[in-house]
């Protein structure tokens, strides 16, 4: 609909005040939980509704009334489940900077947020943690600033490097251990200022699409 209304996609991304590759992602379902803002300006640029956009309705306004019914059902099977936003690709490897861009969305059990337990999703990408995370996982990470050692985590290296690693705690400093043998532990001192470790949370779930 965009290309036939001579619309490129930064002119698209400028008006949504967004970016091109973003709009690439909505148009390829990359990214399927667009901001309800965003939809409508969508529709506004390309002088349509907002309905038509979701797929909901067809060009001549007449409702699909087959995808409203999955629509209804799916959300009436979601009541018990909370929407978390699934980030960029976290590295099982050597440390580096997380993408942040929201590139997905994961259903969790609704009863994980009690106590205001806080969660993300993160892509992993690299072999350091193979076999038990491979490239393109989606890994739920339960947010806090502190582990057990023996856990999973996502860490901050330098404030903003992130990887995932299991943490052993040594009474000298923190050693990240990769599961795969044909990577070297990397260890830091826990008062190490040119080359501090954070921990951004634990991983309490893997899902793998096959």
């Amino acid at each position: 609909m965009r290309t036939q209304k001579d619309i490129t996609q930064e002119e698209l991304a400028k008006f949504l005040n967004t970016t091109k590759q973003n709009i690439y992602k909505y148009e390829n379902n990359i990214i399927t939980n667009i901001p309800s803002d965003k939809i409508e300006q969508m529709a506004e640029a390309l002088d349509t509704n907002s309905s038509y956009i979701m797929g909901w309705t067809d060009y001549n306004g007449k409702n699909n009334n087959a995808k409203l019914r999955d629509v209804a059902k799916k959300s009436r099977s979601d009541i018990s489940s909370v929407r978390i936003n699934v980030y960029g690709r976290v590295r099982a490897g050597f440390p580096q900077e997380a993408v942040e861009d929201i590139v997905d969305w994961e259903d969790i059990p609704k009863e994980w947020t009690i106590g205001n337990k806080e969660f993300i999703g993160l892509r992993v990408e690299g072999d350091s943690m193979a076999p038990k995370y491979i490239e393109g996982d989606t890994i739920i990470i339960q947010l806090q600033p502190d582990c057990e050692s023996g856990q999973d985590c996502v860490v901050y290296v330098n404030g903003c490097d992130a990887t995932l690693k299991k943490i052993v705690k040594q009474q000298d400093g923190i050693l990240l251990q990769p599961l795969n043998p044909n990577y070297l532990p990397q260890k830091y001192d826990y008062n190490d200022e040119e080359c501090p470790v954070t921990i951004l949370g634990i991983i309490v779930e893997i899902r793998r699409k096959v």
